[in-house]
C-alpha cells in the first residue's frame, strides 16, 4: 500500500470514509445474515467500525480484528464496543493464527488494499474451520462507485493523477467469484450494495471529500489555485449549485462463500 493510501489517522478516516463504511456495513451484514456464537476475523480492521458493527448486530461468541496500521488500531482499541475485541496488528496475507481458527472470516472495503489479493482470500480459507464463511465487499472501483470517484474525477480533469489502488480488479464482482473459487470455497455468491448519502449543500461535502485519505495528500501538495480548480470541477459533477441540498451515492460489490468440511 502506498503512502498516498495508507490510512494512519483514525479521527480523519472515521470523520470522512467512516460515514460511507458504516452504511455499506449494515446492508452487507443484513445480506449476510451470519448465525449467532461464531469466531469472527475482520481482516484489515482499521478503527474497528464494522468490527464493532459485528459485536453490536451478529452476537459473536469471540471477535479479532487484524489491521497493519497501529494507529488506527490505537483508535480502534479506545472506541467503545458492546463486548471485548481482540486488536492485533498483522498482515491479512500473512495471518498469525493456526488453522481452523474461526468460523467467520471477512474484509471490509479491504480486498483492493492487497497487493496480493489471491494471498489474503488462501489466508482467510486456511484460518476457517471446515464450514467457515468467508466473505468481503469493495466500493466498485472500476465501475466508478467508490464514493471518492467524484473526487477522482475532478482531480484528474485538472490535470492532476490520484494514487492508484494496488488492485482495483479485485473489486469486480467477477474477479471476486474468481478469487474465491480459486481459494476452494463452494456456495458462493455475490450481491451488489447501493447507498446514498445526503447533503444540505456543497460545503460539508467539499470539506469530506478534501480530507479523504486517497486524495488529502496529493491536494495538499498543489497550490490554492489548483485546489481552488478541484473543487469547482467537481461542484458542477454532483451538485446543482453551493447551497442546493443534493444526494451522494456510491456502490459496492459483495461476495461470500463456505469453506467445504
Amino acid at each position: 500500500m502506498t503512502d498516498l493510501i495508507r490510512f494512519l489517522d483514525g479521527d480523519i478516516y472515521e470523520q470522512t470514509m467512516g460515514r460511507w463504511s458504516a452504511l455499506a456495513g449494515g446492508q452487507f451484514l443484513d445480506w449476510l445474515a451470519p448465525p449467532p456464537g461464531a469466531a469472527w476475523l475482520d481482516l484489515g480492521c482499521g478503527t474497528g467500525t464494522f468490527t464493532r458493527m459485528i459485536a453490536a448486530r451478529c452476537a459473536p461468541a469471540a471477535i479479532t480484528g487484524i489491521d497493519p496500521a497501529e494507529p488506527q488500531l490505537a483508535f480502534a482499541r479506545q472506541a467503545p464496543a458492546p463486548l471485548p475485541i481482540d486488536y492485533r496488528q498483522a498482515d491479512a496475507q500473512a495471518l498469525p493464527f493456526p488453522a481452523a481458527s474461526f468460523d467467520q472470516a471477512v474484509m471490509a472495503l479491504v480486498i483492493f488494499f492487497l497487493p496480493d489479493p489471491a494471498k489474503g482470500v488462501a489466508e482467510m480459507a486456511r484460518v476457517l474451520s471446515p464450514g467457515g464463511t468467508a466473505s468481503a465487499y469493495a466500493w466498485d472501483t472500476l465501475g466508478n462507485g467508490s464514493p471518492t470517484a467524484p473526487i477522482q474525477r475532478a482531480v484528474e480533469a485538472c490535470g492532476h493523477t490520484p494514487p492508484a489502488l494496488p488492485s482495483a480488479a479485485a473489486s469486480g464482482l467477477a474477479e471476486l467469484r474468481a478469487l474465491w473459487s480459486r481459494a476452494g470455497f463452494t456456495d458462493i455468491e455475490t450481491t451488489v450494495i447501493d447507498i446514498e448519502t445526503h447533503f444540505d449543500s456543497f460545503a460539508p461535502y467539499w470539506a469530506m471529500m478534501r480530507r479523504m485519505p486517497r486524495v488529502s495528500t496529493l491536494l495538499d501538495r498543489l497550490g490554492a489555485a489548483e485546489v481552488e480548480a478541484v473543487r469547482v470541477a467537481l461542484l458542477r459533477e454532483v451538485a446543482p449549485d453551493e447551497h442546493t441540498p443534493f444526494t451522494a451515492t456510491a456502490r459496492a460489490n459483495a461476495i461470500h462463500g463456505r469453506r467445504p468440511g
